[in-house]
């Protein structure tokens, strides 16, 4: 996954662009132990004139796509988000599954997998569910139900801040996993900022780096879970953090 958080840019500077894109790192990721290949879907996000979160999902592999081109070069936006994916046991290939997931607010993307989802997570998530985020979930991957999740946190406290909610969402799967391992790296949109998590209980963290200072990038904020390119600008977000980018604040580090 990646994103990007500066001035306008094209669809197709951000996600093709680079020399490894997210399209190179569906063929061939770099750091990635248990997909070799991410060719079950893509999806990017942005938000359009109004503030509000908008989508554009395909289960099929990203170089498949004959719309991308174009949308590529139409589409230009001030913040960015995108995923390749590597489906995991269980959670089928279909436009329900692919990220990113969004609500009328927030855009949302997950990185990892919760092992033995089906039979030891998912009860637990469901549980803690009220109506309007359970019946948000269309899908059946661990992805979407940790998001339902996040959304659950906020309607419970409706001053909460968003890192805080990311915070607590990670607890609430650290408490639930009794030694599982659970891989938990989030990229989360709201109101022009990024929030990005690097976490995993019972298991090593996935990768994932920010820059700031990205010649190919002007004035501009990424995350991405592997180095779009080899400036040797980019470096890892600490493990067990919260990553807070704003337009206008230098990077802001929180120690989950």
């Amino acid at each position: 996954m990646a994103a990007y958080l500066g001035p306008d840019i094209s669809l197709e500077h951000f996600l093709l662009a680079p020399p490894h894109s997210l399209r190179a790192q569906a063929r061939a990721p770099r750091e990635s132990p248990d997909a070799q290949l991410n060719a079950d879907g893509f999806g990017f996000g942005w938000f359009d004139r109004d503030g509000r979160p908008c989508t554009y999902v395909n289960p099929a592999p990203i170089w498949h796509d004959p719309n991308l081109p174009a949308l590529g070069r139409g589409l230009v936006a001030p913040l960015w988000l995108g995923l390749v994916r590597s489906a995991t046991a269980g959670s089928g290939i279909s436009h329900a599954n692919t990220q990113p997931f969004a609500d009328a607010e927030l855009l949302f993307l997950h990185n990892g997998l919760l092992r033995d989802f089906h039979d030891q997570f998912r009860p637990a998530i469901s549980a803690d569910l009220g109506p309007e985020p359970a019946g948000g979930i269309h899908g059946n991957t661990d992805s979407e139900y940790l998001f339902a999740l996040l959304r659950q946190i906020l309607a419970e406290d409706a001053d909460l801040a968003l890192e805080t909610a990311l915070a607590e969402l990670c607890a609430r799967v650290d408490e639930w996993s009794e030694g599982t391992p659970a891989l938990l790296n989030f990229l989360v949109s709201e109101n022009g900022r990024l929030y990005a998590v690097r976490h995993a209980c019972n298991d090593s963290c996935p990768s994932l780096y920010y820059s700031t200072d990205d010649e190919r990038f002007p004035g501009a904020q990424l995350v991405a879970s592997e180095p779009l390119d080899e400036t040797g600008f980019w470096q890892p977000v600490p493990e067990h953090h919260i990553l807070i980018l704003d337009p206008e604040e230098p990077p802001e580090l929180m120690e989950l």
